[in-house]
């Protein structure tokens, strides 16, 4: 099959975006479709094995590194630089956690770090950081990256008060930069929402892309796991069969 790349946006913060990559690396897996998933930018980090590592770039790796049900035998391992090459330690915008480092973040060098062409999976996941407009430093965004590797887009929308207004928005916003909106995906992180049949309804008639995943709220007691990666892989699994990966592949 021809590679489909896509890079996975969100309507904000904390809506889901690291929650579907793994779900839906789970589920291309289940059919034994090769999926490489990778998070250019992660900030907020801890010292694990003297390293400063990201929660959700180790989610990633564990999903993709976990056996699928059809093959017990897949035993990969995957060098945590080459799918998190940017960990800024601070849980705050990136621009402003690299600025306090010392450090910079550029479209050349995030492009250059991992050269996706040379990628040989069946499909490529890039999840960004944030949402769509976040700024890399004083004038590239994380918008500028996906337009510089021409990756389509799937927009992770997190269903709580609000998100008509960030999705439309950022549907726009993808259109403006000259790319395509694939898909999007209702991820239910609020169960107190009212009216979310007649929000998503509302979401599903003016997001002019097919809704890949409609992923309900999956509390953490559903899953076993100690570890937080472990949990967020554990949930991915029970997500990852309402993922419809017939509109992606």
């Amino acid at each position: 099959m021809p590679q489909k790349r896509y890079f996975i946006t969100g309507t904000d913060t904390e809506v889901g975006k690291t929650f579907f990559t793994c779900a839906l690396i789970r589920a291309l897996k289940q059919q034994k479709i090769s999926v490489f998933g990778y998070k250019p930018v992660a900030a907020g980090c801890e010292i694990i094995d003297g390293q400063w590592r990201n929660e959700d770039a180790l989610a990633i790796i564990e999903a993709m590194s976990k056996p699928s049900q059809q093959s017990q035998s897949e035993d990969l391992a995957y060098s945590y630089g080459k799918i998190n090459p940017f960990a800024l330690i601070e849980p705050i915008a990136p621009h402003i956690a690299a600025s306090n480092e010392g450090k910079s973040l550029s479209v050349a060098q995030l492009t250059g770090a991992v050269d996706l062409n040379a990628n040989q999976e069946n499909v490529v996941l890039v999840e960004g950081a944030g949402g769509w407009m976040v700024p890399l430093n004083g004038s590239e965004t994380f918008a500028d990256y996906v337009v510089a590797e021409q990756l389509e887009v799937i927009l992770v929308v997190g269903m709580k008060l609000g998100c008509i207004n960030h999705a439309l928005m950022t549907q726009q916003a993808i259109k403006n930069a000259g790319l395509k909106l694939v898909g999007w995906v209702a991820n239910y992180i609020d169960p107190k929402m009212q009216e979310q049949q007649a929000n998503l309804e509302t979401l599903k008639q003016r997001l002019k892309c097919p809704l890949v995943a409609e992923i309900p709220f999956i509390r953490a007691d559903q899953a076993n796991s100690a570890q937080p990666q472990e949990l967020a892989n554990n949930t991915a699994d029970l997500a990852a069969k309402y993922v419809r990966i017939h509109d992606l592949i």
